[in-house]
């Protein structure tokens, strides 16, 4: 390590020990808090490495003025560290040991009045926070949130490197693609009327790399998209980029499953690291936890019942699974003795919240059933229920009626909140899965042709590419992939389509015929007619794996200078209002607000 001696310090604020007792030292840095104890001041000199304490006498002329200095100031001090006496010693910081009796100092630079405290945890408005964020960024908490993200980011780094991946940069000026996601644009001053676009992903780049004959790619690569912002969405947000040549897709999951035990073992050390990470389809997930984004802490797994409604005596589920409807089973594990308020405030939930008309559910006591539901089941239907949901005297069960779409989604998140409820969630536990096999393509209604990409558009669709079967769009499956953490995904990948005559066909399917295609993808496109190598990749989200590693439930306490909830930075004061010279010369002129 450079050393970091100089006229300002001769040790950082967080390296001296007991062994240093009597040396002369000079230590710079801010004053995070102060003491008066009358004849003696006690000031936390606090640097980017720790805090040591400091002693001074105001009896002594050559430091009088000292107890007027205002928290945050900057200072260098020069002195003796002396050994604490036992009674005062710290054991909460590597310095507690010492101190240090300050001969004299030197006011650097001076601090104004604080709009908030810098030392402890008082809760502070987050728009205060975001408008003085270097303050923000001193806290203790916050200023250990972003040294971890470094180390991070470092770590993943070196590992790519040790994998045998090179690292590039791509560009942040390129074209315009309809990506999912709104674009940021900027307009071009050489070319009249023309716009770059800042990149939501390097998606086509890292591909065209690939074609060029690289082989392993990856970028911790800046992504910007204009949408609607949230506690884990930002527009600017970063991602690990990977991608790889003459690979199938266990290839790439493999790299993803050797980075990410090995990255939270190291950065999370008391972590409790589930080794299996388990795979699963789409399909299965969505029925089994009624979610692409499964938390596997939450023991609670869904079943699908309607095959023994369908027969039952309980007319309103029987007709409509008859008509195509299912019934899916939530169990809610030991509320059987949970007082009616809970189960009305359950079933309040579910009309409130998931837009259902009511819920069905079974008690089982100790003396058997009870409930509504259970007096329209036969004894063999309920012991069926029993079995295929694995539940035990003294549970419930929640049951869904709605069409496999709304139930499944309605079922998730009445699992998420059975588990928050009555579930011992272990915050220090990380289990990982894979969810694979996902549509190609969905249903919507703003499509030419009512049908849009489900994922990826330039993902290697599931056949035989000589043969694709495009009869059902939506019964095709892709080569998609997406790695979830704790109940929040954290890479999206798969393997691409590297043929030309495949991409149109499957553009085609979204009503995007040749010349649209040329147009949109054009540089790719034309690429793919040189030689494409069977590729594929994925792409971390760096900031939210940051979040998941640190417990923080919000992407702003892990990101040095973010926007507030509204994009705007209160801090800097963007976005900002352009000069009438500055529009002219990008030929832009605004228009009054509708």
């Amino acid at each position: 390590m450079l050393s970091l001696k100089s006229i300002y310090r001769t040790h950082t604020c967080g390296e001296l020990k007991k062994s240093d007792v009597g040396a002369t030292v000079v230590l710079s840095g801010w004053i995070h808090r102060k003491r008066d104890h009358g004849s003696l001041l006690f000031i936390d000199l606090r640097d980017n490495y720790g805090i040591t304490q400091c002693v001074l006498d105001i009896a002594d002329r050559a430091l009088s003025g000292a107890e007027k200095i205002r928290p945050e100031s900057v200072i260098t001090i020069t002195g003796e560290v002396v050994a604490r006496d036992n009674a005062a010693v710290n054991d909460k910081i590597p310095t507690g040991a010492i101190e240090i009796k300050v001969r004299e100092f030197k006011i650097l630079t001076e601090s104004e009045q604080l709009p908030f405290q810098v030392f402890g945890d008082e809760e502070t408005n987050e728009e205060l926070r975001l408008k003085y964020r270097y303050l923000d960024l001193r806290r203790e908490n916050m200023h250990r949130n972003i040294l971890f993200r470094n180390a991070a980011i470092k770590f993943m780094r070196d590992k790519m490197w040790d994998f045998g991946f090179s690292e590039f940069q791509t560009p942040i000026l390129g074209a315009t693609s309809p990506e999912g996601a709104r674009d940021f644009i900027v307009p071009s001053r050489y070319h009249h009327g023309m716009f770059y676009a800042l990149p939501q992903a390097p998606q086509q780049w890292k591909q065209i790399i690939q074609i060029s004959g690289f082989d392993r790619y990856f970028q911790i690569a800046p992504c910007m998209r204009d949408e609607d912002l949230r506690a884990d969405r930002m527009l600017e947000f970063y991602q690990l980029d990977i991608e790889m040549s003459f690979v199938e897709q266990g290839d790439i999951q493999r790299v993803c499953d050797d980075l990410v035990p090995e990255l939270i073992g190291h950065m999370v050390p008391d972590a409790k690291i589930v080794a299996e990470i388990p795979h699963f389809t789409y399909s299965e997930v969505m029925l089994k936890y009624g979610t692409d984004k499964p938390d596997l802490r939450n023991p609670i797994i869904i079943s699908d019942v309607s095959d023994i409604f369908k027969n039952s005596e309980f007319a309103i589920f029987a007709d409509f699974v008859k008509s195509g409807g299912v019934v899916r089973a939530v169990p809610a594990p030991g509320s059987a003795d949970r007082p009616r308020s809970w189960f009305d405030k359950t079933e309040e939930f579910a009309k409130t919240e998931l837009g259902l008309g009511g819920l069905g559910y079974i008690v089982f006591a100790e003396d058997g059933p009870k409930g509504p539901v259970a007096k329209k089941l036969t004894p063999e239907q309920i012991e069926a229920i029993l079995v295929k949901t694995n539940v035990q005297k003294g549970d419930s069960i929640f049951f869904i009626c709605e069409k496999e779409s709304v139930a499944a989604k309605s079922a998730g998140r009445l699992r998420d909140r059975f588990g928050v409820e009555l579930c011992e969630i272990d915050q220090k536990e990380f289990k990982l899965c894979w969810v694979e096999d996902f549509p190609f393509f969905e249903e919507d209604e703003n499509s030419p042709t009512g049908i849009a990409f489900g994922h990826n558009p330039f993902s290697r669709p599931q056949g035989d590419l000589e043969k694709l079967d495009l009869s059902d769009p939506l019964a095709l499956k892709a080569y998609q992939f997406d790695m979830v953490l704790n109940g929040h995904e954290i890479c999206s990948g798969g393997l691409r389509n590297y043929n030309p005559r495949v991409m149109l066909e499957l553009f085609s399917v979204v009503g995007m015929n040749e010349d649209a295609v040329k147009e949109k993808f054009g540089g790719m496109y034309t690429a793919f007619q040189y030689g494409a190598p069977p590729h594929g990749g994925c792409a971390f989200g760096i900031d939210r794996l940051i979040c998941e590693m640190l417990s923080e439930p919000n992407l702003r306490e892990i990101v040095a200078f973010p926007t507030n909830q509204r994009g705007q930075d209160l801090m800097m004061g963007s976005p900002s209002a352009v000069g009438e010279t500055n529009l002219r010369e990008v030929h832009i002129q605004i228009r009054k607000k509708n």
